[in-house]
């Protein structure tokens, strides 16, 4: 048991720190992180944060301007506009994380599948996202809302739909690396396709996953506040689009500027943190950025650092440059 847990359990603890120092580490990742923290944790703490509930009516105090008492004011219903965009965020974030991750494993799985599995599956795959993207979504949702309005609705039309891109993007990565010699080479082994799968083919594309999974985050909350301000949402559960659309019928003629500014910044800061962290996740897991960004030297890039170079050698006198290969010869001599 002791083994076991050091093993894998610690492993894999170890594993996960340092990929997040590695996110923490880069200036893009740190944004990202701090941003989408700062929202995560408002959404967890929203009863610690603020006095009222989502169900304090006080028609009486509605439409109040900013005060100490309603920070961003009330609505029409004397509701507290802060407390909505705090309890807002859950359900806002459930929503992209969620249809990020789903749409992320479902395009990878049918990606590899295309890919490495036959003409067969590649066939029926690529058939059916050839049929989903000629279906577009905004009347798709309406008549699905008709069906039901809850969020899960939402996120299983957002899956439905989202997952075409990133089976598309996979399979072109996997068919380029199935030429690969090591791929063969445990074909040749007598490795299973689903054993080089797991083993081989989907650690190589894992850092396009990842980054598509938290750009996808983005991309879903930005659609889910569109879909809930044109009256497509769940109306028994707040979040921020439907922030927004109580905000249009009211909000201008009440002078409540900021009914509609904080759910938009709000949006604006998630999704940006999202992006940044996708971004920077590209650049720490895709090896191609490494080597570019370990080429930069003293601020040059790696055409004007390359240009140094060969101005060196060319500077370089006939009996320095003799007299380097003789230091060289009698070291490899040393060495060998």
């Amino acid at each position: 048991m002791k083994k076991f847990f050091e093993r894998y359990i610690l492993s894999s603890l170890k594993g996960v720190g340092k990929f997040l120092l590695a996110v923490v580490k880069n200036p893009k990742g740190r944004r990202g992180v701090i941003l989408v923290g700062i929202v995560v944790l408002a959404a967890i703490f929203a009863p610690y944060l603020t006095p009222y509930e989502l169900d304090d009516y006080n028609i009486a105090n509605g439409l109040a301007k900013p005060s100490l008492e309603h920070l961003l004011g009330t609505d029409k219903n004397g509701i507290d506009i802060l407390t909505q965009l705090l309890y807002g965020a859950r359900i806002s974030l459930i929503i992209g994380v969620t249809t990020g991750l789903c749409v992320t494993f479902l395009g990878a799985t049918l990606g590899v599948v295309s890919a490495y599995f036959g003409k067969v599956s590649a066939a029926v795959i690529l058939n059916i996202i050839n049929v989903l993207l000629v279906i577009p979504t905004t009347p798709l949702m309406m008549i699905m809302s008709n069906l039901s309005s809850s969020y899960i609705m939402m996120i299983a039309i957002f899956t439905l739909v989202g997952w075409c891109g990133t089976a598309r993007m996979v399979r072109a990565q996997v068919l380029s690396i199935t030429n690969m010699n090591y791929i063969r080479a445990a074909e040749l082994a007598g490795g299973s396709k689903t054993y080089i799968m797991f083993k081989h083919i989907l650690p190589s594309v894992a850092h396009l996953l990842i980054m598509n999974c938290a750009l996808s985050c983005a991309g879903f909350m930005i659609a889910e506040a569109g879909l809930s301000f044109i009256g497509l949402g769940d109306p028994s559960v707040m979040s921020w689009g439907k922030i927004l659309v109580a905000a249009e019928a009211s909000a201008f003629t009440s002078g409540l500027w900021a009914w509609v500014i904080a759910p938009g910044v709000a949006i604006f800061i998630t999704v940006f943190g999202f992006m940044q962290i996708g971004y920077a996740l590209e650049e720490i897991l895709n090896p191609k950025m490494k080597r570019k960004k370990d080429k930069k030297k003293d601020g040059l890039s790696p055409e004007a650092a390359a240009k140094a170079v060969f101005k060196e050698i060319v500077e370089t006198g006939e009996e320095e440059a003799e007299k380097l290969k003789k230091e060289f010869l009698m070291s490899e001599d040393k060495n060998g």
